[in-house]
C-alpha cells in the first residue's frame, strides 16, 4: 500500500522554516482529516523564545479548512464540510472551567491537533472534535474563518476586563492583536479609542478600525492622555505587545477604578517594578490577563464574522503559498507594513 505523503512548513528558527514532506496523519474512531485552507501566523507563531526548545515543529494554529475524511463513530460531520477547528479544547468538567476559567484547564492546556496548521492536512483528535468545530457557513470564507481564533481570544479578554460601553479605552501596541480590541471596543460601544504604536502604518491602520486617536507611542504621555480625555485617563487600558515600555506606560495611563488587561507576553522572565502604594493604593486599580479563548467565545467570535460586524477581511495584507511561509514569517517577526498574514496551503 502506498503511503500517502505531505508538505509541511516545519519551523527551526523565525530565519529557518523548511518545506518538507512528511507521512500524512492517519486517523482514528471519532477523529477528523482536515485538509488545511488556510491558516493565519500568529504573533505567538513568531515568539522564538518560546518555540525555539522544542524545534523542529510544524506551528499555526488559526485554521480553516474541509473535512477529507471522518474517522469511525463521527456522525455530525462528513467529508466536503467547511469547517474551522480550535487546537486547545477545555474538559468542561473540572474546577477551573466550572469557574468560568476554561483556558487554563489542564486539559485545554494539553490538547492540540497534529501537526499544525502550517501543512496540507492535520489531524483532528477525538476531543478537539467533540468540543472545538465550527461549521462555516457559505458567507463566510476559510480567510476569514482564521479570524475565528484571535478574535475569540479579544472575547474573552475583554469580558473578563469588564469591557462595556460608554469607557475610553486606551489599546496600547496596534499589531494585529490591538486592532482586532480596538474593531471589537467600536462594536461594544466604547465612547472614546485612544491607540499607541510606534509605525505610523499601524497607527493609520487603527484608525480605520475603530480608533479615535493613533498617538506615536515616542510622543505618548499620561498627560497627554488627560488633555485628550477631559482630564482621566483609561478606564481600561488593554496592553496588546509585550514591550517593557508599554507596561510601564499602561501602568501610568489607567484611571482610578480602571483596569489593564494584559493582553501580550512578554521576554522570557522579564520582572517589571511596581511602587505598590502609588499604583493600588486609593485607586481600586485592578489588573488581569487572559489567555486563549473558550468553546463559547469561539461561537460568538463566528457569529461576529459571519454577520459583518467586525471587518476582519479589511486586516488581511499577505496571501500567500505553503512554500512562501519563510517570507510569511519574515514578514510578521518584522512587524513593519504587514497586519495579518495568511498561508494558504493548497495554492
Amino acid at each position: 500500500m502506498r503511503l500517502l505523503t505531505m508538505r509541511v512548513a516545519m519551523y527551526y528558527s523565525n530565519r529557518d522554516i523548511r518545506i518538507e514532506e512528511v507521512p500524512r496523519p492517519k486517523i482514528g474512531p471519532g477523529e477528523l482529516l482536515i485538509r488545511v485552507e488556510a491558516s493565519g501566523i500568529c504573533g505567538s507563531d513568531v515568539m522564538e523564545w518560546y518555540r525555539i526548545n522544542r524545534t523542529p515543529l510544524v506551528l499555526g494554529h488559526e485554521i480553516a479548512g474541509t473535512i477529507e475524511e471522518a474517522g469511525e463513530g463521527v456522525k455530525i460531520y462528513k467529508k466536503g464540510d467547511r469547517v474551522a477547528c480550535a487546537h486547545h479544547v477545555p474538559c468542561g468538567r473540572c474546577h477551573y472551567c466550572l469557574a468560568g476559567h476554561e483556558t487554563v484547564c489542564d486539559t485545554l492546556l494539553k490538547t492540540n491537533f497534529e501537526p499544525g496548521g502550517f501543512c496540507e492536512y492535520l489531524r483532528l483528535p477525538k476531543i478537539n472534535v467533540d468540543y472545538g468545530v465550527l461549521s462555516l457557513p457559505d458567507s463566510v470564507s476559510f480567510e476569514e474563518a482564521t479570524f475565528i481564533e484571535p478574535v475569540a481570544c479579544v472575547i474573552r479578554g475583554q469580558r473578563l476586563a469588564g469591557m462595556k460601553p460608554g469607557l475610553t479605552i486606551l489599546v496600547v501596541g496596534s499589531g494585529i492583536a490591538g486592532l482586532l480590541h480596538i474593531h471589537l471596543a467600536r462594536v461594544r460601544g466604547a465612547s472614546r479609542i485612544i491607540s499607541t504604536d510606534i509605525l505610523e502604518y499601524r497607527l493609520n491602520a487603527a484608525k480605520k478600525f475603530g480608533a479615535d486617536i493613533s498617538i506615536d507611542v515616542k510622543k505618548y504621555s499620561a498627560q497627554m492622555l488627560r488633555s485628550l480625555n477631559q482630564g482621566r485617563l483609561a478606564d481600561l487600558v488593554i496592553v496588546s505587545t509585550g514591550s517593557p515600555q508599554a507596561i510601564t506606560q499602561a501602568l501610568e495611563s489607567v484611571e482610578r477604578g480602571g483596569t489593564i488587561l494584559f493582553f501580550a507576553p512578554t521576554d522570557k522572565e522579564r520582572k517589571i517594578p511596581l511602587t505598590f502604594n502609588e499604583l493600588f493604593w486609593r485607586t481600586e486599580i485592578s489588573l488581569t490577563s487572559s489567555y486563549a479563548g473558550a468553546p463559547l467565545d469561539y461561537k460568538e467570535a463566528l457569529g461576529l464574522i459571519a454577520s459583518r460586524k467586525l471587518d476582519v477581511s479589511g486586516m488581511i495584507t499577505h496571501r500567500l503559498s505553503l512554500s512562501e511561509t519563510g517570507l510569511g514569517f519574515k514578514l510578521v517577526s518584522e512587524a513593519q507594513e504587514s497586519i495579518k498574514v495568511i498561508i494558504c496551503p493548497q495554492k
